[in-house]
C-alpha cells in the first residue's frame, strides 16, 4: 500500500546554508527510495539541485544506496560528501 506522507529531512553542511534552515520538508509517497526522496529534495529546494548528483543521503543514520527504502518514521538526512583524514 502507498502512503502519502510528509518527511522532515535533516540537511547538513553546505546544504544547510543554500537552503537557509536545518530541516527540508517534502511530501512523498511511501515507501519510496533514498533516490526518489533526494530527487524530490531538489525539486522543492532548488538551489540544491546542481549538486544532486554528489550529495548523500543518511537513512536511520546509515550511509544509503539510491535503491534504499525509506519508510514513514525513518531518520533521513542530506549532505554533501565528506573529505578528510
Amino acid at each position: 500500500m502507498t502512503v502519502s506522507t510528509r518527511l522532515d529531512i535533516a540537511v547538513f553542511g553546505q546544504c544547510r546554508a543554500l537552503i537557509g534552515q536545518p530541516t527540508a520538508s517534502v511530501q512523498v509517497s511511501v515507501p519510496t527510495t533514498a533516490a526518489a526522496v533526494l530527487a524530490a529534495v531538489c525539486r522543492q529546494y532548488p538551489q540544491l539541485a546542481p549538486f544532486e548528483g554528489s550529495l548523500l543521503v543518511a537513512v536511520n543514520e546509515e550511509y544509503a544506496r539510491p535503491d534504499t527504502p525509506i519508510r514513514a518514521g525513518d531518520d533521513v538526512a542530506v549532505f554533501p560528501p565528506i573529505a578528510g583524514g
